[in-house]
């Protein structure tokens, strides 16, 4: 039985690094692609490739790199992302460009690239790892939630597009997951402050409401990377797949009723800056 191909973006840490474990220990051949080749897991069935998906070369030498074998590619998992949260008024348009760059455009751009492999096989599914941030916000991550939405509704549209030739489009959204994805985000936020910011008190609040809700978080990378291989298995796949009711009823909240969770937001936030600016 031929082996199944899977192309892993983000392969160095977290949700990535999991599922480059999880799909080789299932008999898969993985591409694992990240800027730090060093950190990918190791094993028979594992490729590490160096890959920065924001760099035009990096993307077309990963694919080629994966072509070169003369195998099929069954699944490209656009993992990489990260979170640039500062305020709206101060993060500069270099660092929008970066998000946009590295959580948007960057899939979009690789999955170009493997679409012809795919549709000639007649088979094939990209998987992109989102997040409840796609439907839910919070202050300070303006531009991290605008590439999750985008990224939803850019898969729910390449979805329509390419069933015609026997190929799927899904989104995973995770919630709360035990990860350095708070840290980095908040020390990105600090460093987007200016000097004397208004939003100094903001971000002092927002880290407590996200970190009081990450504390609860109940998933772990090893648990999604599980979901993304179901999403990479089923016979009938999903268009959007959560790892539990929680994250699946709050994006469904969010979406359905707007105007009450943004004032329940404003109020929540509120109460966590009052009296500290």
């Amino acid at each position: 039985m031929t082996k199944r191909v899977i192309l892993i973006t983000g392969a160095s840490s977290g949700m990535g690094y999991a599922a480059t474990e999880l799909f080789a220990k299932h008999g898969w051949h993985v591409y694992a692609g990240a800027r730090r080749v060093e950190k990918i897991p190791t094993g028979p069935s594992i490729q590490p490739l160096h890959l920065d998906v924001t760099d035009a070369d990096s993307r077309q030498q990963f694919v080629e790199d994966a072509l070169a074998d003369g195998l099929r590619i069954d699944v490209l998992l656009n993992n990489a992302g990260y979170g640039e949260f500062g305020p709206i008024e101060e993060v500069g348009l270099d660092k929008v460009h970066k998000q946009l760059e590295t959580n948007l455009v960057g899939a979009s751009e690789l999955t170009k690239l493997v679409l012809p492999q795919m549709r000639q096989q007649g088979s094939g599914r990209i998987i992109n790892n989102s997040s409840i941030g796609g439907d839910v916000y919070s202050p300070l991550g303006g531009w991290y939630y605008v590439t999750k939405r985008g990224l939803n509704v850019w898969s729910d549209v390449l979805d329509t597009e390419i069933r015609q030739f026997g190929l799927r489009s899904i989104i995973i959204e995770p919630g709360g997951t035990e990860s350095s994805w708070l840290d980095i985000a908040m020390s990105n936020a600090l460093d987007n402050l200016t000097a004397g910011s208004p939003y100094t008190p903001l971000a002092e609040g927002t880290r407590k409401l996200l970190g009081g809700m990450l504390k609860t978080a109940e998933a772990t990378s090893e648990d999604l990377a599980k979901v993304f291989y179901r999403a990479a298995t089923e016979r009938h796949p999903k268009r959007r797949y959560y790892f539990g009711l929680t994250d699946r009823m709050l994006a469904r909240f969010a979406r359905n009723h707007p105007g009450m969770f943004h004032e329940g937001m404003s109020l929540i936030v509120g109460r966590l800056t009052r009296n500290k600016s």
